[in-house]
């Protein structure tokens, strides 16, 4: 098969994993930049262009779409859809993860765990917004940060408020959650492929903070899943449509609670923690499931 690999950056580790486990499967494997792609819409024959030349159909697309760049690289992988490629995860499933707001209203409707959460645009809400949530300690997420980055721990209800005023008064949209205390700033990282918990770790903060993301220090082991974290996992990638996603999980005295779900989630550490060949697992899926006009989320029924 000819499969492509949407990714700005070719050196980094997933991308080259990817391409290092389809090229050992006999596939071909094009690393191609989402931002020097653009697209050629048309009544018949839409087409997707990279530097001056028309590409080629592929038989299927996987989707390493940054945070940064979701609004364009979403777009690249609609186009791709509507040329009947098959795409690892569909652009409408990305959207979604993406949308912190919307993906935990998604979880929330088909009842998957989740830490108690509020969201306000004015600071007049803010006091009940905080004593809705339960409180402080709590944690202020910034709805477009990734990688622990804008996400603060406000450790009383008077820093929560000022906390919270002060991203207001950017005009920055904000979640406020419960601060899970019996996590002790771990969480769990499940890698779900094709409706299955493939790998899972769990990722520790190091000492004195509370996001334990391995960006920012923390530490990664291999973790024995309950059915119940494991159940969660699988229900939450369904929910948001997503074929291959990372979900992380906090252990509460409420059960897992649902904390993220990333459509494009790193390779290395999980591997390295499991050492599991998750790249390959990917390329499992898609030779199961890579079909023109295949569109259906596998899963999601």
């Amino acid at each position: 098969m000819r499969i492509a690999v949407l990714s700005r950056n070719e050196t980094l580790y997933s991308t080259k994993r990817l391409k290092e486990a389809g090229e050992a499967r006999g596939h071909t494997v094009d690393v191609i930049d989402t931002l020097h792609c653009y697209m050629d819409i048309t009544r018949a024959r839409p087409a997707v262009r990279y530097h001056g030349e028309v590409l080629p159909f592929y038989d299927a697309v996987i989707p390493r779409i940054g945070a940064s760049i979701t609004f364009y690289g979403t777009a690249v992988v609609r186009q791709f859809e509507m040329m009947g490629t098959f795409c690892v995860n569909e652009s409408v499933a990305i959207s979604r993860s993406r949308d912190k707001l919307r993906s935990l209203q998604l979880l929330s409707r088909k009842d998957v765990g989740l830490p108690r959460t509020g969201f306000a645009s004015k600071p007049d809400n803010v006091k009940d917004l905080i004593k809705n949530v339960g409180g402080a300690p709590l944690v202020i997420k910034l709805l477009e940060g990734t990688q622990g980055i804008g996400v603060v721990l406000a450790d009383t209800n008077k820093a929560a408020e000022s906390i919270i005023e002060a991203f207001m008064g950017l005009k920055a949209n904000i979640l406020v959650q419960e601060y899970i205390r019996e996590a002790n700033g771990a969480d769990i990282r499940c890698f779900v492929v094709g409706g299955k918990v493939v790998a899972a770790m769990k990722r520790q903060a190091s000492e004195g903070e509370f996001r334990s993301n391995l960006h920012r220090g923390g530490n990664a082991t291999l973790v024995r899943l309950s059915r119940e974290e494991r159940a969660t996992a699988v229900k939450a990638a369904r929910v948001l449509g997503l074929n291959v996603c990372g979900v992380d999980i906090l252990q509460s005295n409420n059960g897992p609670v649902v904390m993220e779900v990333n459509s494009s989630p790193g390779l290395e550490g999980i591997e390295l923690a499991t050492n599991k060949d998750v790249a390959g697992l990917i390329f499992d899926f898609i030779e199961e499931n890579a079909k023109p006009n295949n569109t259906r989320t596998k899963g999601r029924g």
